[in-house]
């Protein structure tokens, strides 16, 4: 596994897959802050985060990490959300969106990470761009990708073969022992 990319990768499907209405993801590169600057994206958008809480070390170069993992929810709206307001089924959404992403993950398990479990959701700061929610949830991953492969043939320079082993016979004519007699 090449942790980061298979995990990006399979979190993005996970979010195509189970919520459609999604029209962007991406990786959080804080796009939000630079919406003049940054590559014009549709939204609703998720983008993804990942951060490493801790790591334990395994064997052969491989790591168990607990990981963080961030979806930053951006959603555009000019509908307002009070109560009453004639476009706030439309307004709030997003709010629906937050409930899918949650369901789309927490206690789920992937080939790519174990169980997730939401820690965290807050509103975050968009610059009054439009709505940005973070939904955090925690997993560990199993890092291999600095684990050094080896091929089927050679294991620490020992040749092995692919020829049937022939185990030799039980017995044998020669004595095995010579017990001197007295």
């Amino acid at each position: 596994m090449e942790a980061w990319t298979d995990l990006y990768q399979e979190i993005a499907e996970r979010i195509n897959e189970k919520l459609p209405d999604i029209q962007w993801v991406d990786l959080w590169h804080e796009q939000i802050s630079y919406l003049t600057e940054e590559l014009p994206f549709p939204t609703p958008a998720v983008f993804i985060s990942f951060n490493t809480n801790e790591c334990r070390d395994l064997s052969q170069l491989i790591q168990e990490c607990d990981t963080q993992v961030d979806l930053y929810f951006f959603f555009e709206t000019f509908s307002d959300t009070y109560i009453g307001s004639y476009n706030q089924a439309s307004a709030i959404d997003y709010l629906r969106t937050l409930t899918d992403l949650h369901t789309a993950f927490h206690g789920t398990s992937g080939e790519n990470f174990q169980t997730m479990r939401r820690v965290d959701m807050r509103r975050e700061e968009s610059g009054g761009a439009g709505n940005l929610y973070r939904i955090s949830f925690v997993c560990n991953i199993e890092d291999a990708s600095a684990q050094i492969e080896s091929d089927k043939k050679t294991v620490n320079e020992i040749e092995l073969s692919d020829e049937a082993y022939v185990r030799p016979p039980t017995t044998d004519a020669d004595d095995f022992f010579v017990v001197p007699k007295k």
